[in-house]
This record gives structure tokens, C-alpha cells and sequence, in this order.
């Protein structure tokens, strides 16, 4: 009976959802790999 509010209502959520993921995933991908990942990926790339 209310399948089409709680429809909407759902897609609301998801909407909030999506927008704060997207905030958190634009700070970090502004921020600079810490140096310890950097000495890692190096290592890394040194046995490959």
C-alpha cells in the first residue's frame, strides 16, 4: 500500500548516502599518499 513512499523514501536515503560517500571520496583523494605508503609501494614495485 505505501510501496511507492517508502520507495521514495528509500531513494532519499540512498541519495545521502551516495552524496556523503562522494564527500569523504573527494577529501581523501585531495590529501597526499603518507610517505609510508609510498616506501611500501616502492618495495613493492622493487620485487616485481
Amino acid at each position: 500500500m505505501n510501496t511507492k513512499r517508502e520507495e521514495r523514501k528509500r531513494a532519499a536515503i540512498e541519495k545521502q548516502i551516495d552524496e556523503n560517500l562522494r564527500r569523504v571520496y573527494e577529501q581523501d583523494a585531495t590529501q597526499d599518499v603518507p610517505d609510508r605508503f609510498m616506501t611500501l609501494l616502492a618495495q613493492l614495485r622493487e620485487k616485481e
